[in-house]
């Protein structure tokens, strides 16, 4: 569990124009809000984090159920940003046990991928993609992703040579784009890379035209 600020920074409201030592005594105190942030994604953790405290929000990030649990105990925090896919203890579980401190007001974040048109395994280069299944195999070895990462593989493997923008993958993964967009894509994209067992050099899969985004290699 990380905090974006340990310490809980202040502001007071004073009347335009007067000093604050002159100000009256109805001028009052206002604490910075907090939001915490659970996902079990680090990468999209922190560019939600980067985006809320950029808004003057105070952020606190917890990476599964237990951890968010216990940071609304310790934080009290004025809005929970919840992943709906997190391993073990999934969002609404963590949703059902948090309202049972205090209500809280809760934001879920969910993935909506492209819907599948071709529900079958397909295959390209000896990767193996099962859309039903949700599975993946490189020479006949099963690769476990993530859900995010699946749903990237798969909007570039559907369209091999076709250059995707990493805006473009945002609006199909994630449903939204981010100016922080860019640093999460390539953070999967290089994560899918070794899980998949790619050369740098000479990638066999996902081949990255500089300056605009990915294509699955035809």
């Amino acid at each position: 569990m990380t905090s974006g600020n340990d310490r809980r920074s202040t502001r007071f409201l004073h009347r335009p124009g007067v000093p604050p030592s002159t100000a009256p005594a109805y001028d009052c105190f206002v604490s910075e809000q907090t939001v915490l942030v659970v996902d079990d994604e680090e990468a999209i953790a922190e560019a939600v984090r980067a985006r809320l405290e950029s808004e003057g929000y105070r952020v606190v990030v917890a990476l599964d159920g237990p951890e968010a649990i216990e940071a609304h105990r310790e934080h009290q925090p004025d809005l929970v940003v919840l992943d709906l896919m997190l391993p073990g203890m999934d969002g609404l579980e963590v949703c059902k046990q948090i309202q049972r401190d205090r209500w809280t007001p809760v934001l879920m974040l969910t993935v909506e991928g492209v819907p599948d048109q071709e529900t079958g395994p397909s295959e390209l280069h000896g990767l193996n993609l099962d859309a039903a299944r949700r599975r993946v195999e490189v020479d006949g070895e099963e690769i476990a992703l993530t859900p995010l990462e699946f749903e990237i593989l798969l909007a570039l493997a559907r369209e091999p040579g076709v250059v995707l923008s990493r805006d473009q993958l945002m609006d199909r993964v994630w449903g939204y784009r981010d100016y922080a967009g860019g640093r999460v894509v390539d953070s999967h994209v290089a994560r899918i890379r070794r899980k998949l067992g790619e050369d740098g050099n000479d990638p066999r899969f996902i081949r990255t035209v500089h300056g605009v985004g990915y294509a699955f290699k035809e």
